[in-house]
């Protein structure tokens, strides 16, 4: 279906219009291949027409020529009780010139569950009338699973938030730099954000964002705190909430839980980047022995592309607890930590936890993941994120300097190395080839790492390494900004390195501009190895490298849930779980590579 111009007015529309339908499924889907190629072709949207409400809700926009190509449009319609119609318009405000053309419209996942004639075992649950059944995850989710409302019935709605009457009992945290908004429709910014809420699947539903554009900064934070829980028993409590993180610059969405009040608490999930302009469901099992809170901490990246959605958050299997957290004194930077082993039985190959003296395998040291509860596991590793404020080096080292003596430490003082920096230390003229302003906070007072150039000869090289990394996960990838701006850059690269062997994962050579340039390297599964930044000297002194906020995303190793895995998620054949849409996506999901198999 193509566009013919027939009309010689100044405002044009083109409208293509679906049946009615009577209603969908959870996990509709809408999708359609359209060509958009003109210097003047004009925008073209999709709205929703719901029967009983006066406005439509906007599910896609095309604001621009795309390119002689066809592209895929993938629209989340979810669940839609009542009757709808689907309308495509195409616009042209004054002259046409180009070609819009629309093919294979299909509707995916649309119809409610079939009905069954039994529907046993625990982990079912048997809709009332529909008759269909469904995972009991489903249950008390704020979405009509059933068709019938009957998952829905029944639920305490202390346990329930889908904003549509405020944030219910949750909370703004008042220790963060900004507060989360409640709001309807699309965000203020173009190409970022939800369009609608995923509770009604429309511009009337209301959700929470969090808003990435000025006066906010990068790695400004806000914080949404739940309410109190009693300790769990055998049975997990169970977290459901759905994220939206669509945006070139959408950086970090995190959920923490914390049984101190004044605590930041310890990492249950988090996700970084750009998922898509999509709703999507995540699932935490949550256990503690103490009266605990959920932490839902939203990250501005590095631009206004990147706002970030929250809504129909649930919990199942908690109850709320009637007290207050307990506090630490603000005096204690940190958790006391034997100076020697405790008591234990460990073996050779396994680490001793400090505190408990409890034994973990070895392999669980240093994989971004604590096993030990006071984290021990994790204290002499390199951080997950490290922007070198308060002159924090964040577990990396020089293997180098360490290996000189004590009596030669006056001899490093002009030796080609790595070193801390900001632009407030500068000496005049250096800002031509050295960062004036760190990446973290954008200011001449934050920290960056750096080598100095004005130090060594031409072709002198300076490591900087993390400890032995024990394992990481299938998605593991390292991200950084790094600053190559001068006449004389030499070049810097990142090195991969296990036993004796270096290999080379990424390399930048020359002057890259006066500006901080995001790198982003893929890891993947591998064991004990270490990461090395090697930057190489020019042949003057006008040619400084510096990096700031290393970043290892999604490092942690996959984790063994020690349950059948849900009918939302595939089991793999190591046992583990993962959600059905990574199955033949090209990524090694399963770390087995089940999840590729042709086999599926």
């Amino acid at each position: 279906m193509f566009i013919l111009k027939t009309s010689s007015s100044i405002s044009q529309v083109a409208r293509l219009q679906s049946p009615k339908f009577r209603h969908t499924g959870s996990n509709c889907t809408l999708t359609f291949w359209y060509y958009n190629y003109g210097e003047s072709v004009g925008a073209a949207e999709m709205q929703l027409f719901v029967d009983g409400l006066k406005q439509p809700t906007v599910l896609w926009r095309a604001y621009y020529n795309e390119g002689n190509q066809w592209l895929k449009a993938v629209i989340q319609l979810g669940r839609l009780p009542r009757p709808f119609q689907l309308s495509l318009d195409k616009i042209s405000l004054g002259f046409y010139d180009g070609v819009s053309a629309i093919d294979d419209i299909t509707f995916e996942y649309c119809a409610l569950p079939p009905p069954t004639l039994t529907c046993e075992g625990p982990n079912h649950f048997w809709c009332r009338d529909t008759k269909a059944c469904i995972d009991s995850l489903l249950v008390c989710d704020l979405v009509d699973n059933c068709g019938d409302g009957s998952d829905e019935d029944n639920c305490n709605p202390d346990l329930q938030c889908n904003f549509e009457n405020g944030l219910c009992n949750w909370e703004q945290d008042s220790e963060d730099d900004f507060d989360w908004i409640r709001v309807q429709g699309p965000t203020p910014t173009l190409n970022t954000g939800p369009l609608k809420d995923h509770t009604t699947g429309t511009a009337r539903g209301h959700y929470l964002y969090m808003e990435s554009s000025k006066p906010h900064q990068f790695q400004d934070k806000a914080v949404l705190l739940s309410p109190l829980f009693n300790p769990c028993g055998k049975r997990a409590c169970i977290f459901r909430f759905h994220y939206h993180m669509f945006g070139k610059q959408v950086y970090k969405l995190s959920v923490f839980q914390r049984t101190v009040s004044n605590s930041k608490g310890w990492l249950l999930w988090y996700k970084f980047g750009n998922q898509g302009n999509r709703w999507i469901r995540q699932t935490l099992y949550i256990s503690s022995v103490k009266p605990f809170q959920i932490m839902v901490k939203g990250t501005v990246g590095d631009g206004f592309t990147g706002d970030i959605g929250l809504d129909d958050i649930s919990f199942l299997g908690c109850t709320l607890y009637n007290g207050n957290l307990p506090t630490i004194s603000t005096t204690t930077s940190a958790p006391s930590v034997p100076a020697t082993l405790p008591m234990n039985n460990c073996t050779e190959e396994e680490f001793v936890c400090r505190a408990s003296g409890h034994c973990i395998h070895m392999i669980q040291k240093c994989d971004f993941r604590p096993d030990c509860f006071d984290k021990s596991d994790e204290s002499a590793c390199v951080m997950e994120l490290c922007d070198f404020e308060d002159k924090n080096h964040c577990g990396w080292h020089q293997p180098a300097l360490e290996q000189m003596s004590g009596n030669d430490t006056i001899h490093t003082m002009n030796i080609f190395k790595w070193e801390l920096g900001r632009g407030a230390n500068l000496y005049p003229g250096q800002a031509k080839h050295c960062p004036l302003i760190d990446h973290t906070m954008c200011t001449e007072e934050g920290w960056y790492l750096f080598t100095d150039s004005s130090n060594g000869e031409f072709g002198d090289t300076a490591d900087i390494a993390t400890p032995v990394i024990s394992l990481t996960g299938p998605k593991c990838k390292i991200v950084f900004w790094n600053h190559m701006n001068g006449l004389t850059i030499g070049s810097l690269e990142l090195l991969y390195k296990t036993g004796n062997k270096t290999s080379k994962l990424w390399t930048q050579s020359g002057s890259q501009g006066p500006q901080w340039n995001r790198a982003e390297v893929f890891l993947g599964i591998r064991s004990n190895f270490q990461v090395i930044f090697r930057a190489k000297r020019g042949v003057s002194y006008m040619g400084d490298v510096a990096v700031d906020d290393i970043t290892f995303e999604d490092c942690s190793p996959l984790l063994n849930p020690g349950r059948p895995c849900t009918s939302e998620e595939f089991t793999c054949t190591n046992k583990y779980c993962i959600p059905k849409d990574k199955l033949c996506d090209f990524v090694n999901d399963c770390a087995d590579n089940s999840d590729e198999s042709p086999t599926i």
